[in-house]
């Protein structure tokens, strides 16, 4: 069994796999919908679910610098309960604060051109938030 890192967006989620041992996380892919058809995403990630026999997923949760919760935070909880409420998989909501800056970061010491990082960002984003998911369950 193996985990998912999600990191939602309006027009796409990016999607990280975890190796079986929960031990290092990888990007899978990046689903992109149409804006705020989050409907067409689920479709999708059911099809990965599936496949790759998933058992617990993060989902990345957008809080405000200050901690507060915005729409961002709004989006994620509305997808967390689609999710659970079409599959029998927890869903853990992981503070996601500063993950698209790091990934921004490791893709631009990776020296990719921006055409490159826009492609592959939101699932560098998602590895960040599954990682800290499995750090998580490690210091338990």
């Amino acid at each position: 069994m193996r985990y998912l890192g999600l990191d939602l967006g309006v027009k796409s989620l990016g999607v990280a796999i975890s190796d079986e041992a929960h031990v290092i996380a990888s990007p899978l892919k990046v689903i992109h919908f149409p804006k705020e058809q989050y409907d067409i995403a689920l479709k999708e990630l059911s099809n990965i679910l599936e496949e790759y026999k998933i058992s617990k997923i993060a989902l990345g949760f957008p809080k405000n610098m200050n901690g507060s919760l915005g729409f961002a935070s709004t989006r994620s909880l509305k997808f967390k309960e689609m999710i659970e409420g079409s599959f029998n998989i927890p869903v853990i909501l992981v503070d996601e604060r500063l993950t698209t800056v790091q990934a921004e970061n490791i893709l631009l010491e990776a020296d990719l051109s921006r055409k490159k990082r826009k492609k592959v960002i939101d699932g560098v984003a998602a590895v960040i938030i599954l990682e800290t998911l499995l750090k998580m369950e490690e210091n338990k």
